[in-house]
């Protein structure tokens, strides 16, 4: 696209989705930064060139780039067996590097081979997980950080046990803005119709404008209801006096580390799996891109690895496309990479100039935000439709949701795709060959390329074919002919004349 066509889609409603993305990118980036042990200015600079850097070079106009909860185990352990943290910046820049290799040698093709109906098993079970995860938040509870998607949860607790645990420490203050939240975010287009003014604003940053509105209303005529007496219930950005204090805060790469071989396993591990994130998200926001358009993973890698290479210069954690943040793009209206950009320089001039007013945003109203993208996700249209689709789509794309709502996003992946793989075999196992009789005449007629695994379906008809037939065997469509399938043909063939079977085999 043109800078021209791009400065028109900003004007024209990209501003409106980038503040979405914003709002909710940047409890995330404080919470896995404090979940991974890290620095809370290292989730913030990672949050920053994500958007800023990454937006620009990506291979997709839609997908948003940020730390993700994914990496926060990898991350938080990386940390710990290496004892310091500008020594893990440098596992950071090295795996940047090998994920500029990646992309250089043309491997991002590999997120094409995941079957669609892992992704949108991903999609949904991802849905599913925000809003099992942002209840308690939406109900006061908010111990845990707002970007916690791992069933398994590092207080003991876990998703299903954490929301009923949730319900003993209630807040009325909360429940009521996330109520509210969900109210105007469910009902945005209705009272877009009857107040004309609202469509100027974005549907996040009205519902934030309202939280903060009823809660300080709630410091006043219902204290007991009030939650800005704590720090555990607003979002928390770290107070800088100065701009020349936010970059004295930055941590520098420990070169020092370099000889360290523990560096580069950290690095390798890093630079895999958020290729992998990456990539997954990538399909997954093609997929949600209501234009349809196709990425180049291939770029995505490039600019993934300049941005970790950027990242860990400036003292920032690991980034990887993140579907929550593009799935909040794309459902909020965002139609080019200047939404993702915006809100990368949003979340800069937030920790520059605007720390104090962002901390009197109730993490409730986020949740609330949170919660209606996880609807979109989890639609229930989408089980209808892959339903609809037969077994061989449902299955595996139900093995996934499971397996990422009760384990983790990697191995949903993993799981449902080897499920997926087992149904792409049994179609071709069953499907590859034809058998057709009309009185003593017997047509075999191969469908498709034949490999070893049809070996002993292929055996078994031919050991079925009765004496004195006349056989016809039409390889014409077959490209591809494995050479146990032949020789088993031949052998047919040449033992044919001794059960009194005349044999006609035609090739292309």
């Amino acid at each position: 696209m043109k800078q021209s066509a791009y400065i028109q889609s900003f004007l024209k409603g990209d501003w409106k989705s980038g503040i979405a993305v914003f709002l909710v990118a940047l409890p995330l980036c404080l919470g896995i930064a404090l979940a991974s042990g890290a620095p809370l200015l290292a989730g913030l600079v990672a949050g920053i060139v994500g958007g800023t850097l990454v937006s620009l070079l990506s291979g997709s106009e839609l997908s948003v780039s940020g730390p993700a909860a994914g990496l926060t185990i990898i991350v938080a352990t990386a940390i710990t067996d290496l004892g310091s943290f500008p020594g893990f910046l440098v596992a950071v820049i090295i795996a940047g590097l090998i994920q500029v290799a990646l992309g250089l040698l043309k491997m991002g093709k590999i997120g094409g081979f995941f079957p669609s109906s892992v992704i949108r098993g991903m999609l949904v079970a991802i849905g599913i997980v925000i809003i099992l995860k942002q209840i308690p938040h939406a109900i006061g509870d908010d111990l845990d950080f707002i970007g916690e998607f791992e069933f398994d949860q590092k207080d003991g607790e876990n998703t299903f046990t954490e929301i009923l645990a949730s319900f003993a420490t209630i807040k009325a203050g909360a429940v009521l803005i996330s109520i509210v939240g969900l109210l105007i975010l469910f009902s945005w287009t209705a009272l877009g119709n009857t107040f004309r003014w609202l469509n100027a604003l974005p549907a996040s940053l009205f519902v934030v404008l309202v939280g903060i509105g009823i809660n300080e209303l709630l410091g006043t005529y219902a204290p007991n209801w009030y939650l800005g007496d704590s720090k555990d219930h607003m979002v928390n950005l770290p107070l800088f006096a100065s701009s020349s204090e936010v970059w004295g805060g930055l941590v520098s790469p420990d070169w020092r580390f370099i000889p360290n071989p523990k560096v580069y396993s950290v690095a390798i591990t890093l630079a895999i799996v958020a290729s992998l994130e990456s990539l997954l998200s990538l399909e997954a926001t093609d997929s949600l891109d209501p234009l349809k358009r196709i990425s180049s993973p291939d770029r995505e890698l490039l600019a993934q690895g300049i941005g970790n290479i950027s990242s860990g210069l400036l003292g920032g954690i690991p980034i990887t496309s993140v579907i929550v943040r593009s799935s909040t793009n794309i459902y909020a209206g965002g139609k080019t990479r200047m939404s993702g950009f915006f809100h990368g320089v949003l979340l800069l001039v937030a920790v520059l100039a605007l720390p104090v007013y962002l901390n009197k945003i109730p993490l409730a109203c986020l949740a609330s935000i949170l919660l209606y993208t996880g609807y979109k996700l989890a639609h229930p249209k989408e089980f209808k439709k892959v339903i609809s689709e037969g077994w061989k789509q449902w299955v595996p794309f139900l093995v996934t949701v499971a397996v990422v709502v009760g384990v983790d996003l990697l191995w949903g992946i993993f799981i449902g795709t080897l499920v997926g793989l087992i149904f792409v075999v049994i179609t071709n196992y069953s499907s590859v060959f034809t058998v057709f009789q009309n009185g003593n005449e017997i047509l075999i007629k191969f469908q498709k390329d034949v490999t070893f695994l049809h070996k002993m379906s292929l055996k078994e008809a031919l050991r079925k074919m009765p004496t004195g037939s006349e056989v016809y065997i039409d390889t014409t469509k077959v490209h591809f002919m494995d050479h146990d399938i032949n020789l088993l043909i031949q052998e047919f063939i040449s033992t044919a004349p001794e059960r009194g079977i005349e044999v006609d085999l035609k090739k292309k």
